[in-house]
């Protein structure tokens, strides 16, 4: 551990009250001005337009998945999760291009903003639900599970650094780039991407977020989609399911 760590330290800022690091008072009014009018709900609204005109709506995304209506807010708590017809544990976003596959259509690239919205539409019909990911409910699941947590735990590239570096639990709380390194899982990083991102000004998905880390910490930006990246997303949002987590999409990040 203190290998994976001595380059942190380098970066890192410890401070008694982390917050008071986290943004300026003018950014932390715009914050809760955003809170209650999140710039991302009109994305939302978009990606919902989208699936009705390109797939068919709601009705389209259950029949595609075998599931009733109904049950598709449930259902979709469980993503990422093994899709048999598709013979590999997947993303929303990769139903989404199969469902087009399907009907004939050209593929909409997972790393876009027409997908990132009706990502964010169909994991926001998941709203107020827990995540209902088990691991061990098949051997594809449970190979995803394993990878991402190897994903997020093996130190890669020049500074040796994992994404374990800066979300163990004795590093938590440290302040790095002006922002308190947070519990992931308590903060329910899986159950509030996508989400609004403040210094960026646009929709951004939680495998976008993590290709974002990966670029600051100077690794091998890992594909969109790829196995590494779909269990990164099962681990992560196991966390959040661990810590009783609720879905809210969209979510709003600075």
């Amino acid at each position: 551990m203190k290998k994976l760590l001595l380059p942190l330290a380098l970066m890192v800022t410890i401070a008694s009250s982390g917050e008071q690091f986290a943004m300026s008072d003018a950014d932390r009014a715009m914050y809760k001005e955003m809170l209650e009018n999140n710039p991302a709900d009109i994305f939302v609204e978009e990606g919902g337009e989208i699936l009705d005109e390109m797939l068919g709506g709601e009705e389209a995304l259950a029949k595609f998945l075998g599931v009733s209506e109904k049950e598709l807010p449930k259902y979709i708590a469980g993503f990422p999760r093994y899709i048999k017809k598709l013979g590999n544990v997947v993303g929303i976003d990769q139903v989404l291009q199969a469902m087009q596959i399907e009907q004939g259509k050209e593929k909409t690239k997972l790393k876009s903003g027409k997908m990132f919205s009706m990502l964010a539409y169909v994991k926001s019909l998941a709203n107020d639900e827990q995540f209902t990911i088990d691991i061990n409910a098949d051997e594809h699941i449970k190979a995803s599970y394993d990878l991402g947590k190897t994903t997020f735990e093996t130190a890669r590239g020049g500074r040796g650094l994992s994404c374990l570096s800066c979300h163990s639990a004795d590093i938590v709380g440290q302040v790095l780039r002006t922002q308190p390194l947070p519990d992931l899982g308590k903060a329910g990083a899986g159950a509030t991407w996508p989400a609004y991102r403040m210094t960026k000004s646009s929709l951004r998905t939680l495998q976008r977020r993590f290709q974002g880390c990966m670029k600051n910490a100077l690794l091998k930006v890992i594909p969109i989609g790829s196995k590494e990246m779909v269990g990164l997303e099962v681990y992560v949002s196991t966390l959040a399911q661990e810590a009783k987590q609720p879905i809210a999409i969209p979510g709003l990040k600075r």
